[in-house]
């Protein structure tokens, strides 16, 4: 393969910049991605791909390059850990003085010590290998591996506008190829990655970009057309979109958060999905209280450590710390308890996570139901990246009586 140079220029630059700087990888490579209007498809995806691969592949590229150091700083080294990603992809280095120090063979040696350390070999963080293994047993090295891999690009048909194998065709007739997904029923999948946001059908609000596992959450809300359904903690709105479509742009959808800037990219998502039935309301100290037994459905999509959606946020296994993982478990039990004040009585609520740690999940759902009776477990699903091929989501029904 031929090297340009300052396209692995722009690739140790995102990398320093999300590792030294702390930034998040997919906002760092659009804004790389934008610096350089010049560089054509090909060149913006070798850019992406050897970004997130590189950050995927982080804790086994510092072993293969022989890399101790706690902290990457030196930008030598990032000129380093690309070469030796390369050469475990079996290039043929350029002879740049950036590449001097490293030895193939000796690369692909230390790739072979690596097969018999899991938590080198599959590229996580000591702590996180621990936590998956303690509670998942023996799923976790399957479930570790399948994260491993590129996620899938994932569309959900908008059914107000276009039926899925409507929109199967208009994306032929773009050149765009597409697969339907068995018991996802607005599901599209792209087996070659293409820039669907640059179409006339994104534009149009045709379609939503929704991974398989997401996707399942909104219809696992039992939602009807004219319901009063709240979204409390919607963020950009994928599954209040979701919602909105199911209930045939009919009833009306709450969506709530306590970040404005997410809400306000909702109702922008909203108007071009040429939905009305959606209202979002930011999250203040007195806003649950005044909702309290309004709802007759209610999503707690709740924040979550993310460890089902590694696939797509590879920089998350890096910037998590277990201490957060804590924390986070505080959060969901005091979202549920208190959100759940909002449901009526006889309305269904779906308490879900993107992660695959029974401890914010099943874990969560069993100590609220054993502290609050008068709700009752009608349901509960799991998404998995090892025998699905989806993001790692859960998903619990429940009703109050």
């Amino acid at each position: 393969m031929k090297y340009h140079r300052v396209l692995v220029e722009a690739i140790v630059f995102a990398l320093q910049q999300i590792f030294n700087e702390n930034r998040q990888a997919d906002k760092v490579i659009e804004q790389v991605l934008k610096s350089n209007k010049k560089w054509g498809s090909r060149d913006r995806a070798f850019i992406a791909e050897n970004t997130y691969e590189i950050v995927r592949w982080w804790r086994l590229l510092k072993f293969v390059s022989n890399i101790n150091c706690v902290r990457v700083e030196e930008e030598a080294l990032f000129w380093q850990l690309f070469g030796s990603w390369r050469v475990l992809q079996g290039d043929k280095l350029p002879e740049w003085s950036e590449f001097s120090k490293l030895n193939p063979k000796e690369i692909l040696a230390r790739k072979e010590e690596a097969k018999e350390i899991r938590k080198v070999r599959e590229s996580i963080p000591d702590w996180m290998d621990a936590i998956g293994e303690q509670e998942l047993g023996n799923k976790w090295e399957a479930e570790l591996h399948a994260m491993n891999h590129q996620a899938n690009v994932v569309l959900r048909t908008n059914t107000l506008k276009i039926n899925k194998l409507d929109l199967k065709k208009a994306f032929r007739e773009i050149g765009v190829e597409t697969e339907t997904l068995p018991n996802v029923a607005d599901a599209l999948v792209l087996p070659k990655r293409a820039n669907v946001f640059a179409t006339e059908l994104f534009k149009k609000g045709m379609f939503e970009v929704q991974d398989a596992g997401s996707q399942l959450i909104a219809s696992f809300l039992d939602v009807k057309a004219g319901m009063r359904v709240i979204d409390a903690c919607a963020g950009a709105g994928g599954k209040t979109l979701h919602l909105a479509t199911l209930m045939e742009n009919k009833g009306r959808i709450i969506a709530m958060d306590v970040e404005d800037y997410k809400l306000q990219e909702l109702q922008r998502r909203a108007k071009r999905n040429g939905i009305g039935n959606v209202e979002t309301k930011l999250i203040e100290s007195k806003t649950i209280k005044r909702l309290r037994e309004s709802a007759d459905r209610l999503l707690l999509d709740v924040p979550c450590s993310g460890l089902g959606v590694l696939r797509r946020n590879p920089d998350a296994k890096w910037k998590l710390k277990s201490d957060f993982l804590e924390k986070i478990k505080q959060t969901q039990a005091e979202i549920i308890a208190n959100y759940s004040k909002m449901l009526k009585h006889g309305g269904k609520m779906v308490y879900a996570t993107c992660s695959i740690l029974p401890s914010e999940s099943e874990e969560q759902v069993q100590k609220f139901i054993a502290q609050n009776p008068e709700y009752q477990l009608i349901e509960e699903k799991r998404t998995s990246p090892a025998n699905d091929g989806f993001d790692g989501f859960y998903m619990a029904l429940i009703q109050r009586k």
